[in-house]
């Protein structure tokens, strides 16, 4: 399989030339060379497959963390939003949640279920997938906290069971095999029979009193540095508002850059430089992305 020739069985469900803008929160990005929505992990297997062995494959889920450049994605992504979406209780404290859930969903559950904490999922504006690739993390909780073992995908197909310890995990860091995605995980918490939707309502009520989440944006764009935080340096050179096109550092939250709906990725990546460069220069601090840049630069 190439990106010329597909197999008939993959052929009609594969789109060409998907505007990544269409499956991101920011609402930009060039189009992928090949879209896949797998049915289930047998499907993508068969998809895996059946791709030229140097073809660069790329997983997305709800994109909200996600900054695709003009150019565009070469290669494949595969879409688990939607796809993987089991979720179960395994056992008193265990859950099984497929990488293609929602967070929200997630902590919303486990509320039900009496488990916890949980009530931080609610915060984290993608799915579980996501979650896990790069522990993600809300109103003081962390994702590979609660991981017991997840289940992977080489990029030959082949499926894996591995434990928690077979990953390095450290703040916004999630290091492990080369080339595999997470299908989903296997979760411990704590019995809360006490929590209720009233916690989440109130983490969901700090959050849009406090972030843009109306507009379009990435969720945070920068990671904390060691004893500080980004909102804070990036306010303290007087950014709230610097625009560059049609992205802008937010006035309500400084780590957030919102699209007002005219910017370009460069615009948004250009903006993120800028901020990078003026927080080092001021504060002497480099700030890192917590938000992944993917694809080529459009030329042009």
């Amino acid at each position: 399989m190439n990106a010329l020739s597909l197999p008939p069985d993959f052929e009609a469900r594969v789109k060409r030339n998907e505007p990544m803008s269409k499956h991101t929160s920011w609402h930009v990005g060039g189009p992928a060379d090949l879209f896949f929505s797998p049915l289930d992990a047998t499907d993508v297997s068969g998809f895996l497959q059946g791709l030229e062995p140097g073809m660069p494959v790329m997983w997305i889920g709800l994109g909200s963390n996600l900054l695709v450049r003009d150019g565009g994605v070469r290669g494949a992504v595969i879409e688990t939003h939607g796809i993987f979406d089991e979720l179960e209780r395994r056992s008193d404290n265990d859950v099984w949640c497929g990488s293609g859930v929602a967070c929200a969903k997630l902590a919303k559950q486990c509320i039900k279920w009496g488990l916890g904490p949980a009530e931080f999922f609610a915060g984290i504006p993608g799915t579980l997938g996501g979650a896990l690739a790069m522990n993600a993390g809300a109103f003081g909780g962390e994702t590979w906290r609660h991981v017991v073992s997840v289940a992977t995908i080489d990029r030959n197909g082949v499926r894996h069971e591995r434990p928690a310890s077979d990953y390095n995990v450290g703040y916004r860091h999630v290091e492990g095999p080369k080339d595999e995605w997470f299908l989903g995980a296997l979760l411990r918490f704590e019995q809360r029979p006490g929590v209720s939707n009233d916690d989440i309502r109130q983490l969901l009520a700090k959050r849009k009193a406090t972030q843009p989440i109306q507009e379009w944006s990435c969720g945070s764009v920068f990671t904390n540095p060691p004893g500080n935080h980004a909102a804070r340096l990036v306010e303290a050179c007087g950014l709230k508002g610097f625009r560059i096109g049609g992205a802008r550092v937010s006035e309500m939250h400084a780590n957030f850059i919102v699209n007002d709906g005219t910017a370009s990725a460069a615009d948004i990546e250009q903006l993120i430089r800028h901020v990078q460069q003026t927080v080092e220069q001021k504060h002497g601090v480099r700030l890192n992305t917590e938000v992944r840049i993917v694809g080529e630069v459009k030329h042009g």
